[in-house]
């Protein structure tokens, strides 16, 4: 017995990599979250067994107790296992979560990264998150850290020139005023929903007034001179 942890990249469903649509074709049984692409799939044959564990922001169908125990239930009765997850698995996808569950029942694993809405998402309109003029670092935190934590890891003082934020949507109104203590209010922003699919859409802000506008999730941030620099890119593409 097998399972794979396959990342099903931003959205579009075919920004899958080969080897995961290879993990696929050979799966008995496939537990996926609300992020990954039910076109995807598609790539597994008819008859395999398909679980549905959720994972929507403010709505989770499952905790992530329950699923690691699904996955090492569906594991024991199946020859090959696929947890399909949204983006990469090891970025803010609980990967490691998993994994140890795993470890902890000698169960054999292999992990198949996948593209991480936090770069795919934004570079696949033209938006580079580096750019040597003007942002040689990049920092990816979440916008939505553990409540259960003793102590916060998330400080908002980063000072790499761009920023990503996942999950960060909710909280917004907080975490940019956090960040603003650190930033210039001018700083330029923009939230990018649904990123890679038919229904993406870009909203353009600064640090300040951001949190003011309409974004719908899933979404997310990016902050820094990249965001000034792409708006030369959208309005030319109009």
């Amino acid at each position: 017995m097998v399972v794979y942890l396959i990342g099903a990249g931003p959205g579009d469903a075919e920004l899958i990599t080969l080897k995961a649509v290879n993990a696929l074709k050979k799966a008995d049984v496939v537990l996926y979250d609300y992020l990954a692409n039910e076109e995807i799939l598609k790539h597994a044959p008819d008859e395999v067994k398909r679980i549905y564990v959720g994972k929507k922001a403010g709505e989770h169908y499952k905790s992530q107790d329950e699923i690691n125990e699904l996955i090492i239930q569906q594991a024991k009765e199946n020859e090959t296992v696929v947890r399909l997850k949204g983006g990469d698995p090891f970025v803010f996808g609980r990967g490691g979560e998993e994994i140890l569950a795993l470890m902890d029942e000698k169960i054999d694993f292999e992990v198949i990264p996948g593209v991480t809405s936090a770069i795919g998402a934004p570079t696949s309109l033209g938006l580079p998150v580096t750019h040597r003029w003007v942002a040689t670092s990049l920092t990816i935190v979440t916008g939505h850290e553990d409540p259960t934590k003793a102590e916060k890891q998330v400080k908002w003082d980063y000072t790499a020139d761009t920023l990503v934020i996942l999950m960060g949507i909710g909280n917004m109104k907080e975490n940019t005023a956090e960040i603003m203590k650190y930033r210039s209010k001018d700083t330029p922003v923009c939230a990018l929903e649904s990123g890679t699919l038919p229904n993406q859409r870009l909203v353009f802000g600064t640090l300040e007034d951001i949190s003011t506008k309409e974004i719908n999730t899933p979404a997310i941030l990016i902050i820094g001179e990249v965001v000034s620099l792409y708006e030369e890119i959208y309005n030319y593409n109009k």
